[in-house]
């Protein structure tokens, strides 16, 4: 049966990805100042998941994207000035508010009546330490995990730790590529809680239609009961 349950933090806990997407937005404003680019979100897309490795995810690693992008598409003819510009919009979003999904407190305050909950969150440490003290989530989880990247791996080291097999665990989140995916093929669950923006790059995944241990839900107030269901599930 299910003894541990993890959430995912940006967009499943808290709103995350509409501050990047404004920034984003007025970056192609800035590039639109120099050429006329239809494809700029692409060209910048292709340059975040080429730096990945280098920087992984979060606000800094879209920063210097954003200048290495400027500078290429530009042919370096962009101002210093603007790419203050630029950089200031990343420390914006290193400064956003946190604002809570509506209903989720008490969605994780449910789960944690019946189960052991644990926060798995990926991107920058610093951010997202900042965020979790922010949310005044952190006392509801017996463990904070901030990783680099959400894969096999990853979800594994979690559940040796805490002497688990995949069967018995479940994630929540509104990622299928990063919060649901790689504990599907494990042999874990998944609640699937979209958001209505997701990162392109999040977009990408392997999963059919119908997984069988998949739950998705509309809103946090149906986690609880998409928890239980999978508990029944994987009891049978």
């Amino acid at each position: 049966m299910l003894q541990l349950i993890g959430f995912d933090g940006d967009d499943t806990l808290w709103h995350s990805e509409g501050y990047y997407r404004e920034a984003n937005d007025a970056f192609a404003r800035i590039i639109g100042q120099y050429v006329d680019l239809d494809d700029v979100h692409q060209q910048m897309l292709a340059t975040e998941r080429r730096n990945l490795k280098l920087f992984g995810y979060g606000a800094k690693g879209m920063t210097l994207s954003m200048v290495e992008t400027a500078i290429a598409v530009t042919a370096q003819r962009i101002s210093a000035a603007d790419i203050h510009r630029l950089v200031a919009l990343g420390k914006a979003v290193l400064q956003h508010p946190v604002e809570l999904l509506p209903g989720i407190r008490e969605a994780v305050e449910a789960v944690a009546q019946h189960h052991r909950v644990v926060l798995i969150t990926k991107g920058d440490l610093f951010h997202q330490e900042q965020k979790v003290a922010s949310s005044g989530l952190a006392g509801l989880f017996q463990r904070i995990e901030i990783i680099s990247e959400k894969d096999a791996a990853s979800y594994r080291r979690v559940l040796t730790e805490f002497n688990l097999q995949p069967a018995q665990f479940a994630m929540v989140g509104n990622s299928l590529r990063s919060d649901i995916e790689p504990v599907l093929r494990l042999g874990g669950w998944g609640v699937h809680v979209p958001y209505h923006l997701t990162w392109a790059h999040e977009l990408e995944h392997g999963l059919g239609d119908d997984e069988p241990h998949l739950i998705t839900v509309d809103t946090p107030s149906a986690i609880a009961a998409a928890v239980a269901q999978l508990r029944v599930r994987s009891s049978l």
